[in-house]
């Protein structure tokens, strides 16, 4: 299943909702390659978040831009990629989709496609507290609330909802099962949304 066009799957969400375990599991799968945004805020973010401070937009903007940089490289490169990312508002999604340099915004006409990995708060602050618990994040649980207030999706982006609190197993099996996302991805193809 490898990408011979080049494309991207974000798999998003708040913390802990699983995009790190999915996105390994469908890297295998998909022989694309798995790259985590976490690994791509500055030190200063991080040590933000360690201390419970939210994110504002501006800490944001480097980071989104790196991001995209990467998306670009890897469409430019025809190459797959999954890319774990929480991209909470649309503006952070449209910055991700400007990684394919034909994309106009607003459109959602990109080979960057969106996976929602959705569950309910109570799931995700038994797991987050469980990471925090295990010293696996630096991310506390007392900003799961900052994200999901920030979480707003809009239909017309054309994003895959699938349900995190099935298993691991589930969950990809149902990414790679929709038609929506099988035709692209199995057949190295870009479908655009």
């Amino acid at each position: 299943m490898a990408s011979k066009d080049g494309a991207v799957i974000v798999l998003m969400g708040v913390c802990g909702a699983g995009k790190t375990t999915i996105g390994r599991r469908l890297e295998k799968e998909m022989q694309y390659k798995y790259l985590d945004a976490d690994d791509f805020h500055s030190e200063l973010n991080k040590e933000k978040m360690r201390m419970g401070i939210p994110l504002t937009d501006e800490d944001r903007i480097p980071w989104l831009e790196a991001l995209r940089d990467v998306i670009n490289e890897y469409l430019d490169n025809k190459k797959g990629l999954i890319l774990g990312c929480s991209a909470l508002k649309n503006q952070y999604r449209e910055m991700l989709r400007s990684g394919y340099p034909a994309y106009k915004w607003g459109t959602y006409a990109s080979p960057v496609n969106f996976i929602l990995l959705d569950a309910p708060a109570e799931v995700l602050s038994v797991r987050v507290n469980a990471r925090a618990a295990e010293g696996k994040h630096y991310m506390p649980a007392s900003l799961l609330q900052s994200q999901l207030d920030l979480l707003k999706i809009d239909d017309c982006e054309g994003i895959l909802k699938v349900d995190a609190t099935l298993t691991p197993e589930a969950i990809v099996n149902t990414i790679l099962n929709k038609l929506q996302f099988q035709g692209c991805f199995r057949h190295n193809c870009i479908e655009f949304h």
